[in-house]
């Protein structure tokens, strides 16, 4: 069997979701469980307030990183899979020095520009002292990228997988006890500690694998120039994307205050990282697949497709069965306080399906190393979402942020659908169509049916399209990957 064949086959993309999501899953579970703890602790305004100094220092971390834990990982990847074990260890020193270099400029330049991240960030208060104190984490989150970075060009995924769950145990047994004793007091250490806990677990696995060795800085540094070039486009974009979530929560916060923002950042999340489940296999598996076929057309566009169909299958009954029991779950998994985003968090769950056709096709951008034209998409599409937040708030309150991430991953789809299809050949293919013909009325029906008071109705319904979605996705992965098994045997057999 064709190797380039065998990984576009539907069996191979639901085993490396399945892998993926399945971590991701029980760091969701933990997370939630975090969360709920916290939201009880702090309610919806420290909520709000975390929300503030966590997109404050990812702004930080991303405009200080060089893109680093994205470039360092395609670099180290080729090595690897050329088994130059020499080579490898004299880049992965190129990369812990400028994983050093990065950490000490974020760090000095979070703690010089914390007037200016106050008055910014805040409408009320100095909180000069509180950017200065958590300077060191930006520090931290570069060492810890950079560290992230050899262990994925490595393939050491069982190490990145047993780092995540313990550094969401971390912070859940970090976070609770000090807010439960400090309440809204503690949130600057608690940041301070997970961010000291995450680097040391992934510190702890990296050396064990590569240990430090410190020798030859300067000389380092020149080496890791085409690396640092790699990463600038992504380094922009991640700034955008950082810099519309900062202008997001701090519009929420000048015009309705804390507790909005909260609410916003709870429905966001939820939603987000529900989602993350399906989407957290595209970075570690379907990236480094499509990046091999880049020069095809043919097979990239199968490739893409496959993917599509897949993350469009497997999302597809989670965000009907979400956005129906959202109300229970809401409540469940933080407060009655954050009852209010319920509407908001069900509108914007429909746009996880518009996001499961859409990420697969930016990839191909990065897959052909396009990272100009990768920069000028997303920044377009920050451009919208900070746009259509602020009318959708304006016009209808929280349930408008709602409305408006779905609208803007529908206009990101499109712009990234032309796009992809003028400068790459990019076609749709006919099964795609189908299944998201089948799978979005279903899903918008769901949504229809939230707005039924009559409780035994929602039930009945709501079960009927749950039932009928998650049917119509086993039903067709059943049947596709009955039949690719049916035919790699007989190839097997042929052969």
């Amino acid at each position: 069997m064709d190797d380039a064949e065998s990984k576009t086959s539907y069996s191979h993309v639901l085993k490396y979701t399945g892998i993926f999501g399945g971590v991701q899953g029980l760091n969701i579970i933990i997370g939630l469980v975090r969360n709920k703890l916290v939201a009880l602790l702090l309610g919806p305004s420290g909520m709000g307030l975390v929300s503030l100094f966590n997109s404050a220092i990812t702004f930080m971390s991303q405009a200080t990183s060089l893109g680093l834990s994205f470039s360092a990982v395609k670099h180290i990847a080729e090595i690897f899979d050329r088994g130059d074990e020499s080579r490898i260890l004299h880049f992965i020193k190129i990369i812990r020095t400028w994983s050093l270099i990065t950490a000490l400029f974020g760090m000095a330049l979070c703690a010089l520009l914390g007037p200016m991240l106050s008055d910014y960030t805040f409408s009320w208060g100095d909180h000069t002292l509180h950017f200065i104190l958590l300077s060191p984490v930006v520090g931290m989150l570069a060492i810890t990228g950079g560290e992230t970075a050899i262990l994925k060009g490595a393939r050491k995924l069982r190490a990145l997988a047993t780092i995540q769950i313990y550094s969401v145990f971390a912070a859940l047994v970090i976070s609770v006890p000090v807010y439960y004793f400090f309440g809204q007091s503690g949130i600057v250490p608690v940041i301070l500690l997970v961010a000291m806990a995450d680097m040391a677990f992934t510190i702890m696995y990296s050396y064990r694998f590569y240990p430090l060795k410190l020798n030859g800085c300067r000389s380092l540094i020149g080496e890791g120039m085409p690396m640092v070039r790699l990463g600038i486009a992504f380094v922009l974009t991640g700034i955008m994307g950082s810099g519309a979530e900062m202008v997001i929560r701090s519009f929420l916060n000048v015009k309705a205050g804390l507790d909005i923002v909260g609410l916003y950042n709870a429905g966001y999340v939820l939603t987000v990282t529900y989602a993350g489940m399906v989407f957290s296999a595209m970075e570690t598996d379907y990236f480094p697949r499509v990046s091999s076929v880049n020069d095809d057309v043919a097979a990239t566009n199968l490739m893409v497709n496959r993917q599509i169909e897949v993350s469009l299958l497997i999302i597809s009954p989670m965000l009907a069965l979400l956005i129906l029991a959202l109300p229970i779950l809401m409540p469940l998994l933080y407060s009655h306080s954050f009852a209010p985003v319920v509407s908001m968090a069900q509108v914007a769950a429909l746009s996880m399906y518009f996001k499961a056709m859409s990420l697969p096709i930016a990839y191909v951008t990065l897959a052909h190393g396009d990272s100009v034209a990768y920069f000028i998409l997303e920044t377009a599409y920050d451009a919208m979402l900070v746009l259509l937040i602020v009318f959708g708030y304006n016009q209808w309150g929280l349930i408008g942020t709602g409305i408006a991430l779905t609208l803007s991953y529908i206009l990101d789809l499109a712009m990234i659908l032309a796009y992809a299809h003028v400068r790459y050949k990019y076609r749709v293919s006919s099964q795609v169509y189908r299944y998201a013909l089948l799978q979005l009325p279903l899903g918008f029906s769901a949504y229809a049916v939230t707005h039924i008071s009559c409780e035994w109705i929602y039930v009945a319904l709501g079960t009927i399209i749950t039932i009928a979605s998650g049917a119509a996705s086993a039903y067709i992965i059943y049947k596709k990957t009955s039949l690719w098994n049916k035919l790699k045997s007989k190839l097997l057999h042929n052969g």
